[in-house]
């Protein structure tokens, strides 16, 4: 098994608990669907709905997020990061995706832009780097961790 496979397969099992790290099935997944995953999430910040959002987080997530300096450790301080980032209407794009899967994770990384509406209600751009990396959980994919920071440097 190549290296990153099986970091990611242990970071899995880590976070599944010392049972899941002697199970021997892994749950499947393609490419496609881990992008569908993301399309998910992007549809929940549509509903305007942080309980929505939140939803798709593990119970062990975390989450980095792009505005705002506090680590997102819990459901709770999750769904509060939506209730003041889904203010700003956010849908996100797909500008650069890299997928890798292995036993029980996949990861999702690259770079999105996301549009944002402003006080005055004009839009503007956010471009931004990424990181999902998905587990199974209670028969649905979740986000078992979320990183996002804005680009350091301007577009060329």
């Amino acid at each position: 098994m190549p290296t990153r496979m099986l970091a990611l397969s242990m970071l899995a099992a880590a976070a599944a608990g010392p049972a899941a790290a002697r199970t021997e099935t892994c749950d499947a997944i393609s490419e496609a669907e881990v992008a569908r995953l993301f399309d998910r999430w992007n549809a929940s910040l549509a509903t305007l709905d942080p309980a929505r959002v939140a939803a798709n987080y593990a119970r062990a997530a975390v989450l980095l997020p792009t505005v705002s300096n506090l680590p997102r450790t819990t459901p709770a301080l999750i769904t509060d990061y939506f209730v003041t980032f889904l203010k700003q209407k956010p849908q996100g794009k797909i500008d650069e995706r890299h997928v890798t899967i292995g036993c029980d994770v996949a990861t999702d990384v690259g770079v999105y832009t996301f549009t944002l509406q402003g006080p005055d209600g004009a839009p503007r751009q956010v471009r931004a780097r990424y990181s999902f990396v998905y587990v199974p959980e209670g028969g649905t994919w979740k986000i078992l961790h979320h990183h996002s920071s804005a680009m350091p440097e301007p577009a060329p």
